[in-house]
């Protein structure tokens, strides 16, 4: 299952310029983003760790826990993304469970590359 296949008929769609800020490492944050068109990088403390185009996740964290942001996403693109609020987040997991599975594998995958960025076994 794609996400992006969930969301890309969504009429709610929001849109940022390239080299907007779509949020900041350590501030509050309470929605994640599918980006449906565009490129946005991720960073921390301005190292670029990954870089998330179309169908991708990002600031899922915020939807898990009640922590501050890791990392700050700017898009690298014109970026089309839908917002993803907790509301929607447990209405989704409810009604697709795969979902949920999915939104664990993007953080796994990311923890996974992370610990070989820092030749950690």
């Amino acid at each position: 299952m794609a996400i992006l296949s969930l969301f890309k008929f969504v009429k709610d769609q929001v849109s940022f310029p390239a080299g907007h800020v779509i949020f900041k490492e350590d501030e509050t944050g309470d929605v994640a983003y599918v980006v449906i068109e565009g490129e946005v990088d991720i960073t921390f403390k301005g190292q670029l760790l990954e870089t998330v185009g179309s169908g991708g996740l990002i600031g899922e964290m915020a939807l898990i826990d009640d922590q501050t942001r890791s990392g700050t996403a700017t898009a690298k693109t014109e970026t089309k993304a839908v917002k993803i609020d907790k509301n929607r987040f447990t209405f989704m997991v409810q009604e697709t469970p795969m979902f949920a599975l999915e939104v664990m594998k993007i953080m796994a995958d990311r923890l996974r590359r992370e610990h070989e960025r820092l030749n950690i076994p």
